[in-house]
């Protein structure tokens, strides 16, 4: 069995290797490259672009906290207004429409539902036992506490819903996108206890209560892995937490255990909400139940085995983290063997629940690293962390050549192949689940001294969107892989996390010194002609 795990991984990446060197550019590129029903849309979250923190009754978030914390954003911003689409929505619908898109993923701010108290006094066991037999009244079953739903959050979601459909937009509504409600972080830590799956059953239920008449495509969590990561290892996201050594902000946390135990919890989250999905509101409204992970896809630096098995386990570390458990119900083998006892078993019922638990797989997918065999691990054993048990270490350059163009982001480089790689990964690995892009784009230097008409000139976006759009075709058309839609990260320049409003990632630009105006790149142009045309 060992030596089967070792064969597929050594031939599937090879064989992605070399998918990766051929071009698929195709100059003929257009709308009718993609099968007939392909979705194509724009994305954003809640705490990226709506503002109004402090509006009809919404409650603080751990981004709230974190943003407005000194020193944690790079240019001492925080999203307070972000870019104000709460209050703007109708507009930014309207160029959505103008532009020919068929959908909009956004995502729902819990501390909007739920501003204060949420539930937590049921034990998770008992939650998994209810639906393992299906009791018919499972909520009668369980005590959600006193948190009361927020009647104006309501409103808005269904205001903003409707204005969409009004138009011929489909909604794709993201669950949760990192902005937890800074109550449960203050009640129990937040993810590191279970706890949180209750609540985030109860907010999900809610939400497919209110909105799953009109709403057809969920997407429980945003890259899990990052958030594990980045807000529980290296601390660089909210909640800050970690162990690191000499770090400047982190007070509390282990970068050894923690993300392990969250990304447990959000699994089990997900699949409870899910389970509540499918057994008391899928029917009737005939909506489907998927989740979005970050994915960098890795080339190996040498042909040697060594480099190849560690590229391998880069990405188990990375998507098999996440995927391993939701089709084949455990984590991968290289993750329990590095791991040991610091990565949390499944119950047999658990394992159950997790399994199976998604209609559809996002994937976000921006760029390409090479990996290498760590020899001495000298890092892994200063750090002792998460990062580091993969055995691999992974960067955009070979010597001192970049894998690729740079973009504006420290961290992404354009490598169009890459796209057609992973589709080939999921499908060869995962048996062909239905994929969704639900994020894919590039980002310029936000640089106040450029005029405004050249900030608008953005041919490299357009290669980007276009190389990466003809890859995945490739992938659908040549190779068979299953791929139903494409959403570009962003529609508006926004703020972008730590990075505040030093990257722009939209189609459209946003003037932040004069009412956030909004003005088309030429990427906008680009997209509306593609779109039109067949």
């Amino acid at each position: 069995m060992v030596l089967k795990m070792v064969v597929f991984a050594v031939s599937t990446l090879l064989l992605c290797l070399i998918q990766s060197s051929l071009s698929a550019d195709d100059p003929g590129l257009n709308r009718g490259s993609f099968p007939k029903g392909f979705v194509f849309g724009t994305a954003s979250s809640a705490y990226q672009f709506e503002g109004a923190v402090k509006e009809d009754g919404r409650g603080p978030s751990v981004w709230d906290t974190y943003a407005h914390s000194f020193g944690r954003i790079l240019d001492f911003s925080n999203a307070d207004v972000a870019v104000d689409q709460y209050h703007r929505f109708a507009e930014d619908v309207q160029l959505m429409a103008d532009m020919g898109m068929d959908a909009y993923r956004f995502s729902i701010s819990w501390t909007r539902i739920y501003p204060s108290k949420q539930s937590g006094s049921t034990s998770s066991s008992e939650f998994y036992v209810c639906y393992r037999f299906q009791i018919a009244s499972i909520k009668s079953q369980l005590n959600y506490g006193s948190g009361a739903v927020n009647q104006a959050g309501i409103d808005h979601y269904n205001n903003l819903i409707n204005a969409l459909l009004a138009k011929g937009i489909q909604p794709y509504v993201t669950l949760y996108h990192w902005d937890l409600p800074q109550a449960l972080e203050d009640k129990y830590k937040g993810w590191l206890d279970r706890r949180i799956i209750n609540d985030f059953a109860n907010y999900a239920e809610t939400c497919f209560k209110e909105f799953g008449d009109r709403v057809k495509h969920w997407i429980t969590f945003n890259e899990p892995h990052t958030f594990s990561i980045q807000g529980y290892d290296v601390g660089l996201h909210a909640p800050g937490r970690c162990s690191i050594l000499l770090h400047l902000f982190c007070r509390g946390g282990n970068s050894a255990t923690e993300p392990y135990i969250v990304a447990h919890n959000v699994l089990l989250s997900h699949a409870t909400a899910a389970n509540i999905y499918r057994t008391k509101y899928k029917a009737a409204q005939q909506g489907s139940v998927g989740i979005s992970f970050d994915v960098m896809w890795y080339v190996p630096e040498t042909n040697t085995p060594e480099d190849i098995a560690a590229t391998q386990r880069a990405q188990d570390f990375q998507l098999g983290w996440f995927m391993d458990p939701l089709f084949f119900g455990d984590y991968p083998s290289s993750m329990r063997t590095r791991v040991g006892n610091r990565l949390p078993n499944f119950t047999a019922p658990e394992a159950s629940l997790v399994k199976g638990s998604l209609d559809f797989v996002g994937i976000n997918h921006y760029t390409t690293y090479y990996a290498r065999n760590n020899k001495t691990n000298l890092i892994g054993v200063l750090l002792n962390d998460v990062l580091a048990d993969s055995g691999a270490i992974t960067l955009p350059f070979k010597g001192l050549s970049p894998i690729g163009d740079k973009a504006g982001s420290i961290w992404l480089y354009i490598v169009p192949g890459g796209m057609r790689s992973l589709m080939n990964y999921i499908k060869n690995k995962y048996g062909n689940p239905p994929v969704i892009i639900t994020e894919n784009g590039m980002d310029d230097t936000n640089n106040p001294l450029i005029p405004l008409k050249d900030a608008l000139k953005d041919d490299k976006r357009i290669n980007y969107h276009s190389s990466y759009l003809s890859n995945l075709a490739a992938s659908i058309r040549e190779d068979g892989c299953d791929v139903r839609g494409y959403f570009v990260w962003s529609l508006l320049d926004n703020w972008e996390w730590t990075a505040g409003y030093t990257s722009r990632f939209g189609l459209y630009f946003v003037d932040y010194g004069d009412k956030l105006k909004r003005y088309p790149k030429s990427s906008v142009q680009w997209f509306k002609t593609f779109l039109a045309s067949t």
